[in-house]
């Protein structure tokens, strides 16, 4: 069955099952017609096993769960948080310094350049970064002053700064970031993860996004899709203001023995079409997400509260904390809601969540193609000290030995200056950046993860990698293995052919970041 023939006559209901619940409810008739169908549809002995369906086009049948699924080897981290920091961070301003930028301020960098970008118009010369580094910690890694808080906890990180990537451009390099290849509609990092783990908390969603109420990421929810995956492996976004979750609740709660007998009529009219229309996994998917919305009812508004956290804890991410001074001029409404939904991601871990994604809005937080200085202040005071709280928090509740945190976006920067003729007005402050796919840096803390370690070099301007390159298949491959996951063993057939998050490439796990 193709996907058009769920729109044939044959399958349509005449009504949702909202409008036919909300039709029977009252009284005795939906009671009489529970015990009608128990006795004419099923006979009390029937029973389907819910969430069969089929692998791939293959013809084999397995059951499409979030139960909780065995690694395929000993894992050194059950649960990821990945802070989604798209928008493509500057390497040389964060992670990467490069002094000889200052040496050679201003000479010409287009023909290089060329290579990135798609007009020379605006490109200007050479650009040292305009905030200062130091080496911090016991490990003595560098770090720009603009991020004194994770300076703090510098200790727990592993830095990558050889990444790079196949476009320059950011859905293109989001899609190959996420999913592991430039093409729209395939599973994301989230999704196989769950697909090959599941969950260890059947009342909350396996795989949970908690985006910027700002506004969604580029791509939006492609970055956390299923594509070819059975649904039931999609991220599910939670808000970080007001109800988790919109319409979780009845706006009026029905006597409990209703509500019993509403539900265990509505599973087994679910059985029926299952069992008539085997091949859904739409359907099952869909059916999955109710019966988690019943479950989440209770757990998931308790799992977000963050009155329970005492004030010490709220302070330390930064809540109710406004912008700063340094960076009021640019965009940045301060780390307020950044902290909540860092703070609520490690509530869900704590919970058994296998796989949380924190996003920022866009990519206007860190893609600073003017006004270097200030947008770089405004992305770090937006999510630098809630990141380091979140190492912390982590550490001190004995969470980050089993917790793996991601930083990173999607590519990095030139080291020369852009800045269009509208903007030309002689000052240094008013340059940005523009994209760089050969180049940029990201790091890993927690389970399983060698902390106090740099990984990679680049060259003297932080244009390409020179030593030790991580493509994204790499650090994919990586991911999957502190999980207890083998990237070759870890696939789904589609049209006969495996497929997998690595694609068809031989990616090197990076044994060096390994603790």
């Amino acid at each position: 069955m193709g996907k058009s023939d769920y729109n044939h006559p044959r399958y349509r209901m005449p009504y949702t099952r909202r409008d036919f619940f909300h039709l029977i409810s009252d009284g005795l008739y939906g009671a009489a017609l529970t015990s009608l169908l128990c006795q004419d549809l099923y006979g009390g002995t029937n029973k389907l096993q819910p969430g069969l369906a089929p692998e791939g086009a293959s013809g084999s049948r397995r059951m499409y769960d979030l139960k909780p699924r065995p690694p395929q080897f000993e894992p050194k981290a059950k649960a990821v948080i990945q802070l989604l920091m798209n928008g493509a961070p500057s390497q040389m301003d964060l992670f990467d310094p490069k002094p000889a930028l200052e040496k050679h301020r201003g000479d010409s960098f287009v023909d290089k350049a060329a290579t990135e970008v798609t007009s020379t118009a605006d490109q200007r010369g050479l650009l040292p970064s305009p905030f200062k580094f130091a080496q911090r910690g016991k490990s003595g890694i560098w770090l720009s002053e603009v991020m004194p808080h994770l300076a703090e906890v510098v200790d727990e990180i592993a830095v990558i700064r050889s990444m790079h990537t196949a476009s320059p451009v950011h859905p293109l390099a989001l899609y190959m970031f996420q999913s592991g290849q430039i093409q729209a509609s395939l599973p994301t990092m989230g999704a196989w993860v769950v697909y090959g783990l599941g969950s260890m908390n059947q009342n909350l969603p396996a795989f949970v996004v908690l985006d910027d109420p700002l506004g969604l990421p580029t791509n939006g929810v492609s970055n956390w899709q299923s594509g070819f995956l059975p649904p039931i492996y999609q991220g599910t976004r939670l808000r970080s203001t007001g109800d988790p979750i919109l319409d979780l609740r009845p706006e009026v709660e029905d006597p409990p023995e209703l509500v019993q007998l509403g539900r265990g009529l509505m599973n087994r009219l679910e059985s029926v079409y299952k069992r008539e229309h085997p091949w859904q996994p739409q359907v099952d998917a869909r059916i999955a997400s109710y019966e988690l919305a019943a479950r989440m009812q209770v757990e998931a508004s308790a799992a977000l509260d963050l009155s329970k956290e005492s004030k010490q804890t709220l302070e330390m991410y930064g809540v109710g904390q406004g912008p700063s001074l340094q960076a009021v001029t640019f965009r940045n409404p301060g780390p307020d809601n950044y902290a909540r939904r860092c703070i609520m991601a490690r509530r869900l871990v704590e919970r058994g969540v296998r796989y949380v994604q924190i996003c920022v809005d866009h990519q206007n937080v860190w893609d600073a193609h003017a006004y270097l200085e200030n947008g770089v202040r405004a992305a770090c005071d937006r999510t630098d000290r809630p990141v380091a709280a979140l190492l912390k928090d982590l550490k001190q509740r004995g969470l980050l030995d089993s917790t793996l945190v991601i930083w990173g976006g999607e590519f990095g920067r030139l080291p020369n200056g852009q800045m269009s003729e509208e903007n030309k007005r002689g000052s240094l402050n008013l340059e940005g950046r523009d994209h760089n796919s050969k180049a940029f840096s990201l790091w890993l803390a927690g389970g399983g993860v060698k902390a106090g370690t740099v990984y990679g070099s680049t060259d003297d301007f932080g244009f390409r990698v020179v030593e030790n390159p991580v493509g994204v298949a790499d650090f994919h491959a990586t991911v999957l293995h502190l999980l207890g996951l083998d990237y070759k063993q870890l696939f789904f057939e589609v049209d006969g052919r495996p497929e997998r998050l690595t694609g068809n490439l031989e990616p090197r796990i990076v044994t060096d970041i390994l603790a």
